[in-house]
C-alpha cells in the first residue's frame, strides 16, 4: 500500500491542480476506495484540497491560482508586483478567465484568489513563466495595467502613480496596440491622457477613438475637475 502511494504520489507531482479523475486513472479503482484514499491523503497534509474535486501538491499559492481554469492568467496588483511596478504586497490574486465558474472567490494558504470573467477576445497579453518547476501564465506589465482599468481592479488615480514612477521601462507601444485590441473607448481616453501628461503623444492614432463625451479620469473618484477638450476627461485627480 505504501509502495503504491508514493508511486501515485510521485505520478501527480508535475500536476499543479488536479482532480479526482486523474487520481482514479492513475489507481484504476473504484470510486468509494478512491474517495476514502484522497481523505486519508488530505488528513496527512499530503494533498491539500482547494475546492470542490480540485487538489494540488503545490503549496504556492501563485501556481495554484494560475492552474484552477483553464484559459486563465494572473493580473492585477499581484502581476504588477511580480514585474515590480509595485511595491505593494498583495494578499489577493485576482485571476482573468474566459471559463464561467460558480465559485468566484477562494481562499488558499493565506492568499485569496478572485476570479474575473471575461471574453474571450480579451484573453491576450500574458506569458507562461515557470516558477517551483511548474507552469504559470501571467499579464504583461502593459496587459496588467489595461485590466487593472478594465475590471476597476485598481482606481485609476493608483494606475496614473504607477505608470509615471515606471514610465521609462514601460513598452507605451505595446499599452497603446493593446489599448486599441480591447477597443475600450474610455479606457482608450484615459490612458491616452495619462501618456500625453507623461510626455508622449499617442493623439494622432487614437483620435478617432475621442467622443465628444466627457468621462472622468478616476472612475472611483467624484466627478468634478478640470475639463480637458483635447481628450474629452475631467480629470478629477489632480488638485488644482
Amino acid at each position: 500500500m505504501r509502495e503504491s502511494t508514493e508511486k501515485l504520489l510521485e505520478q501527480l507531482k508535475p500536476y499543479p491542480v488536479f482532480d479526482l479523475i486523474k487520481v482514479a486513472r492513475k489507481l484504476k479503482t473504484n470510486q468509494r476506495y478512491l474517495r476514502l484514499f484522497v481523505h486519508r491523503l488530505k488528513q496527512k497534509k499530503v494533498i491539500l484540497s482547494i475546492e470542490k474535486n480540485k487538489y494540488t501538491m503545490c503549496k504556492d499559492p501563485w501556481v495554484v491560482a494560475s492552474n484552477i481554469t483553464w484559459p486563465s492568467y494572473i493580473s492585477g496588483w499581484a502581476a504588477l508586483r511580480h514585474h515590480n511596478l509595485t511595491e505593494q504586497l498583495p494578499n489577493l490574486i485576482e485571476v482573468v478567465t474566459s471559463k464561467k465558474r460558480r465559485k468566484r472567490e477562494l481562499s488558499f494558504q493565506g492568499m485569496s484568489f478572485k476570479f474575473i470573467t471575461t471574453k474571450p477576445a480579451l484573453m491576450f497579453g500574458f506569458t507562461k513563466n515557470i516558477r517551483e518547476e511548474k507552469e504559470l501564465f501571467m499579464a504583461e506589465p502593459e496587459k496588467a495595467l489595461l485590466d487593472a482599468a478594465l475590471f476597476k481592479m485598481i482606481s485609476f488615480s493608483e494606475i496614473r502613480d504607477i505608470i509615471r514612477s515606471n514610465f521609462p521601462r514601460l513598452r507605451r507601444e505595446k499599452l497603446v496596440s493593446y489599448l486599441l485590441k480591447a477597443g475600450n473607448k474610455s479606457l482608450i481616453k484615459r490612458f491616452g491622457y495619462i501618456l500625453d501628461q507623461a510626455g508622449k503623444d499617442y493623439y494622432a492614432r487614437l483620435q478617432k477613438y475621442i467622443d465628444h463625451n466627457y468621462i472622468p479620469l478616476d472612475y472611483s473618484l467624484p466627478v468634478r475637475g478640470k475639463k480637458n477638450l483635447k481628450w474629452r476627461i475631467i480629470d478629477n485627480v489632480t488638485k488644482r
